[in-house]
C-alpha cells in the first residue's frame, strides 16, 4: 500500500462515507454525526504493529476526554499498515483487548473496515462483504451510549445487516464499484 497524503486520505474517507455509508443508507446512524462534523479522521501513518497500537491509544484516550457535542466518533484511518487483512484482524483482536484492559469495555465500541474485508464463510467477492470495506484500513472508535441511544429510536436495529446483505447484494460488485468510482 502506497501512502498517501492525509489530507488526500481524510478526503477519500469523507467521501466514502457520504457517497456510500450514507449515500446507501448502510449506516443509519453516520449521517448525524457527519452532517454536524462530530467525526474525529485521525490519520495513521504507522507501518508497525506497534506504532498502529500506540495511535490507536492516543485516539482512544482523544475520544474518552472529547465533549461527545464535540466528537461523538472517531475514525483511525491507517495510510500505510495492515494492508493484509488477516494482519488486520490480529491487530483488531490486540486493540480490542486494549479497550478491555483500560476499563472501556461497554463504553468504547471498536468496529472494523478494511478494503479487503472478508466475512467469514463468504466467497471474496461477495458483494456483501462491501458492508465493511473502506478505502483504507480503519479502526472506529464508537461511544457506546451515543449508539444505545441511537438504536432506541430506530424500528427495528437488527434488520439493519440483512437488509444491508439484500442492497449490496442487488448492486452487485459492478454496480458498487461504479458509486464508489463516482466522481
Amino acid at each position: 500500500m502506497t501512502p498517501v497524503g492525509q489530507a488526500h486520505a481524510i478526503e477519500l474517507t469523507r467521501r466514502w462515507l457520504e457517497r456510500f455509508v450514507i449515500g446507501l443508507g448502510l449506516c443509519p446512524f453516520a449521517a448525524a454525526p457527519y452532517r454536524l462534523e462530530r467525526i474525529a479522521y485521525i490519520v495513521c501513518e504507522e507501518t508497525s504493529a506497534d506504532g498502529i497500537y500506540r495511535s490507536f491509544l492516543a485516539a482512544l484516550e482523544a475520544l474518552i476526554v472529547a465533549d461527545p457535542q464535540e466528537q461523538e466518533t472517531a475514525l483511525l484511518i491507517l495510510t500505510g499498515g495492515l494492508p493484509d487483512f488477516n494482519n488486520y484482524l490480529d491487530q483488531l483482536t490486540t486493540l480490542e483487548r486494549a479497550v478491555e484492559d483500560a476499563g472501556l469495555d461497554g463504553v468504547i465500541q471498536v468496529a472494523s473496515f478494511h478494503p479487503d474485508y472478508r466475512f467469514a464463510d463468504t466467497p471474496r467477492d461477495d458483494p456483501a462483504n462491501f458492508s465493511n470495506r473502506s478505502p483504507f484500513p480503519m479502526f472506529h472508535l464508537i461511544r457506546e451510549d451515543g449508539l444505545a441511544a441511537a438504536l432506541e429510536s430506530y424500528p427495528e436495529p437488527e434488520t439493519i445487516p440483512d437488509r444491508n446483505i439484500r442492497r449490496l447484494r442487488e448492486l452487485g460488485v459492478a454496480g458498487i464499484r461504479g458509486l464508489l468510482d463516482e466522481e
